[in-house]
């Protein structure tokens, strides 16, 4: 092929993705070309052009300067007008204004909006509906028991079908929504296909087939986090790169979100975007029947990770109705540069009503959820105070009734929603007492809500006992936390939850433990809590097991 080339004439020979002319073809030929996906292949060469200073070295980008007779070398072979005597300043090299080059690149950033690179922070503004909107959320279930995870796809089936925020909304899964219980949504607003249905599906003859169409809603990825992930930031921006807002859902196992694709949730802040990322079959012990592969002990603190990432593990339908509603107010509506992450669980239970006026404290992270009954002289029992999320909330208050009822111990029971929103608004706080050492000093959130309280503090969760101790520096008293650090297995729920010492028993026996360690009750009551449950006092320590 090279046979009637001189040498000079095989020097000047490019490799495709450094030719002008080759990459300029190929970019026609691909344009032109309809019908199926193009790929443009350019193979380069590293530090092209830089000769013996690195051009196909491997350490060519720990490079920092280059010889003087490589920059002529250089300079010769791309053909910049700087002479020998300036080569050695490293001047810059502007081409001339009427020039070929400087036209394009003028014309290149008028079609870019300008010269100065721009982000477009607002689009048109959403109203949020109003909380009442969401009023069957807000009573009480009676005998009925629901999960959160229902009681999540009950208020997106509501957001679909609002005639104003409905074309809006993104619903965003990776294969599991019959696992959450959105099948429902198949039929009433399809799953998006560029193609349409293409084949008859299995369940066709079911009532909530799997559908897919052209105008489809949902976006449904398969077994593919990372895409599902991508589709949901694409959503989440669109305000910025289109100038229409989008309200995005993606739900999806909590143990596949931040662990597998925590880079993606970091770029999705850097990028500001705004939506809801449901966790779902969230905590160590509540989906109880795969072990390693499903059960999260720490999602929440690797949300905690990113600045402008809200999160919260809500116990009741109500808490959940109260966080979204605000949610999409702080994100749609004012359009404030956060995104939420929200833990649901699997688990049925029957929800109470809305206490009232408990929405400020439900958005900020704890409020009083029951208080126990105030005696006086010899009346006046033992007090401790008990803080709770998720579904071990549930074990917190059954841990009321017993220290109570067997142990003669009054302990309110306190709703974490948010124990990574308590941190940062209790930091935010010790930042403004630090810079303002002679001003009256302020109390934080968490601060506020014990003061005027009695007794240790006992929290617990179905996460790393390092999720509820990012407030111990905030509590000032005796604090004690359970949690579910080590490695998830299969069992029952009740047996997990024994197993990783986070249920009621074990609630209790801390609780009677903090009394004991302030002199308020003798040990003897702990040992005998250990006793009177049957808790193995010398089992191996969770996390080694």
């Amino acid at each position: 092929m090279v046979a009637a080339m001189s040498d000079e004439d095989i020097w000047r020979l490019n490799r495709g993705g450094h030719d002008p002319h080759k990459v300029f073809a190929a970019y026609a030929a691909a344009v032109k070309h309809t019908g199926q996906p193009t790929v443009i292949l350019a193979k380069t060469v590293k530090g092209y052009g830089m000769g013996a200073s690195g051009e196909a070295q491997n350490p060519t980008h720990q490079q920092k300067k280059m010889g003087l007779d490589d920059l002529r070398a250089f300079r010769d072979r791309f053909q910049i007008p700087i002479p020998d005597d300036q080569l050695e300043q490293l001047p810059f090299y502007r081409p001339t204004e009427d020039s070929a080059e400087m036209k394009y690149l003028r014309a290149r950033r008028e079609a870019l909006g300008g010269f100065m690179p721009a982000r477009r922070a607002k689009a048109e503004p959403l109203t949020a509906p109003p909380l009442s909107s969401f009023q069957a959320l807000l009573e009480a279930t009676g005998e009925r028991e629901i999960s959160t995870t229902m009681a999540f796809v009950r208020l997106l089936t509501s957001l679909l079908r609002d005639k104003t925020l409905g074309r809006h909304i993104v619903p965003i899964v990776p294969d599991e929504a019959r696992t959450f219980g959105m099948e429902g949504l198949f039929r009433q607003v399809g799953i998006y296909s560029s193609s349409g249905q293409l084949y008859e599906p299995l369940d066709s003859d079911q009532v909530m087939y799997y559908r897919e169409d052209k105008g489809g809603q949902i976006l449904e990825e398969g077994i593919n986090e990372a895409g599902a992930f991508s589709s949901w930031i694409a959503a989440a921006t669109s305000y910025s790169t289109s100038n229409v807002q989008m309200i995005p859902f993606y739900i999806y196992y909590s143990m596949f979100g931040f662990q597998r694709i925590g880079d993606l949730a970091w770029a999705a802040g850097d990028s500001r975007a705004r939506g809801f990322l449901l966790g779902g079959t969230a905590g160590r012990t509540t989906l109880n029947g795969e072990g390693l592969q499903h059960e999260d002990g720490h999602s929440h603190l690797q949300a905690a990770m990113i600045p402008n990432c809200i999160a919260y593990d809500p116990t009741f339908h109500y808490e959940l109705a109260v966080i979204l509603q605000d949610g999409m107010r702080r994100m749609f509506q004012e359009q404030e540069d956060v995104f939420y992450y929200l833990t649901v669980m699997n688990e049925n239970y029957s929800h109470p009503a809305l206490p009232k006026g408990a929405e400020a404290g439900i958005l900020k992270g704890l409020y009083r959820f029951s208080e126990a009954a105030k005696g006086k002289g010899k009346a006046k029992k033992p007090r401790v105070q008990l803080l709770g999320s998720g579904t071990i909330l549930r074990e917190v208050i059954a841990a009321a009734e017993l220290l109570d009822s067997d142990w003669g111990v009054a302990a309110d029971v306190w709703s974490a929603t948010s124990f990574n929103e308590l941190r940062r608004e209790a930091q935010d706080v010790h930042r403004w007492n630090l810079m303002h050492p002679d001003k009256k000093q302020k109390q934080s959130y968490v601060e506020q809500c014990l003061d005027g309280t009695e007794g240790p503090v006992i929290a617990s969760t179905d996460y790393m006992r390092a999720f509820p101790d990012q407030i111990r520096p905030y509590i000032n008293r005796r604090f004690v936390t359970l949690g579910t650090d080590g490695f998830g297995r299969s069992d029952s729920r009740e047996a997990l939850r024994r197993f990783f010492e986070v249920d009621r028993h074990h609630v209790v026996l801390a609780a009677l433990k903090a009394l004991a360690d302030d002199g308020v009750i003798p040990a003897s009551q702990a040992a005998e809590a250990i006793k009177k449950y049957g808790i193995d006092a010398e089992r191996p320590n969770p996390v080694n097991v």
